[in-house]
């Protein structure tokens, strides 16, 4: 704070008494007691000021502490939220765990079937279809991870490009939009435009390559095993 400096009065060379109160020294004492007046002012408006920063900085901080915890309860919210639904999801996969047929196998939320002979495309879908089921559809790379280990011959999928080529749909006539195929052998080649291979429009996994590219194209009459898939 800025020291208050208070100036001194010389008093004059004066031996008369001033006798009505309006002298120098009369002077004098009012100055100081302005000055303290002033002064007394002055930390008054400092403190208060002071009171009114601290205020806003109070509330300020308050709201911060506010925004805080409803950000905390808006995280725990969705957290719990979040886990309810994990629980609900394991146990509806925990009350549908007897709901595949005896000999099929269960995974995510549906039932497989491998067969144990061989046919072609055409006849292995009626048999699926039979048994109220399908060709299998792929639809998730968890999926084809699955197949994949499972299967211990050629395959057949539920997957053709029989109506247009080039257009593979799968047998519920979804576009295919996540493919596996054999890149390193350009598959899907359609034969290659050899002759004795013929038009190859229906969609196998063939159980010794990779997961992510064991697809191939094969004539649709080509005799191999397939996979069923029930929804559960």
């Amino acid at each position: 704070m800025e020291e208050l400096h208070v100036h001194e009065y010389d008093e004059p060379d004066d031996s008369s008494p001033s006798t009505n109160g309006t002298g120098p020294r009369s002077s004098k004492l009012k100055s100081r007691s302005d000055g303290a007046v002033f002064l007394s002012l002055g930390l008054l408006s400092v403190f208060l000021l002071a009171r009114l920063i601290s205020f806003f900085v109070y509330h300020r901080a308050s709201e911060d502490k506010l925004s805080s915890v409803s950000e905390e309860r808006d995280l725990l919210n969705a957290s719990l939220t979040n886990l309810m639904e994990e629980m609900d999801r394991r146990q509806r996969l925990c009350n549908q765990k007897e709901t595949c047929p005896e000999g099929w196998l269960r995974f995510s939320s549906s039932c497989y079937l491998l067969s144990t002979r061989t046919a072609s495309w055409e006849e292995s879908r009626k048999d699926c279809r039979d048994k109220g089921a399908d060709l299998v559809i792929i639809d998730s790379l968890q999926e084809q991870e699955f197949l994949s280990s499972i299967v211990t011959h050629r395959t057949w999928i539920g997957l053709s490009d029989g109506d247009d080529e080039g257009t593979w749909k799968w047998v519920d006539g979804t576009p295919l939009t996540e493919a596996y195929w054999n890149v390193n052998f350009n598959q899907p080649d359609n034969g290659g435009g050899d002759p004795q291979f013929g038009e190859e429009d229906c969609a196998e996994i063939i159980f010794d390559r990779k997961t992510e590219r064991n697809w191939n194209d094969l004539r649709c009459d080509t005799s191999v095993h397939w996979i069923c898939e029930n929804l559960a």
